[in-house]
């Protein structure tokens, strides 16, 4: 009766090590995909200040959306949470919309090499962070799944794991464009 004792629990203690790893990498696949994302937010951070400056050079006079492009740079680098940060990657990634559209008026802009090859690069540096939203979403989701699933969640709860926090649209993004053909 004894061995059968020592082998259940034996059982349940190696069932109760490989429940907390798996979470514990769970975890760590959600805080490395969030890492990715910081990583390519620093990209675009480190880029912007080099198109600002070949657009100011053709576009003196639209210097309110470059002072605001600054302002929303500084404020991903000051977020705090990732819901803060992708907050302001958010209206950051808006304005430097803006500056595409500025370069549409400016011929000899939309020409200079180094603007066309920042412009490249930082559209592929916003095609990372998207990605990277969805790869942290995606670990999330498993990561949370297994919290919320029986067994794993008997584990989870004595350990105190808590779910991570999707990354999500904000509500003026998911509204539906209008598009009007009035001239």
């Amino acid at each position: 009766m004894f061995y059968i004792i020592s082998v259940v629990v034996a059982v349940l203690l190696v069932w109760g090590v490989v429940v907390y790893n798996g979470l514990v990498k769970s975890r760590m696949q959600t805080k490395e995909a969030w890492s990715q994302i910081d990583v390519q937010l620093k990209r675009r951070n480190d880029l912007i200040p080099n198109l600002l400056e070949t657009v100011k050079g053709y576009a003196s006079y639209e210097e309110k959306t470059l002072e605001k492009i600054a302002e929303l740079r500084t404020q991903v680098a000051k977020a705090q949470t990732p819901t803060e940060t992708m907050q302001a990657s958010d209206a950051l990634t808006k304005q430097v919309s803006g500056i595409f559209a500025v370069a549409e008026n400016y011929p000899d802009l939309k020409a200079n090499n180094s603007f066309v090859k920042l412009q490249e690069e930082l559209s592929n540096t916003e095609n990372k962070i998207s990605y990277s939203r969805q790869l942290f979403n995606s670990t999330t989701s498993n990561y949370n799944m297994k919290l919320e699933t029986f067994p794993t969640s008997l584990i989870a709860g004595i350990f105190g794991f808590k779910p991570s926090q999707f990354l999500e649209t904000p509500a003026e993004e998911k509204e539906v464009p209008k598009v009007s053909f009035d001239f």
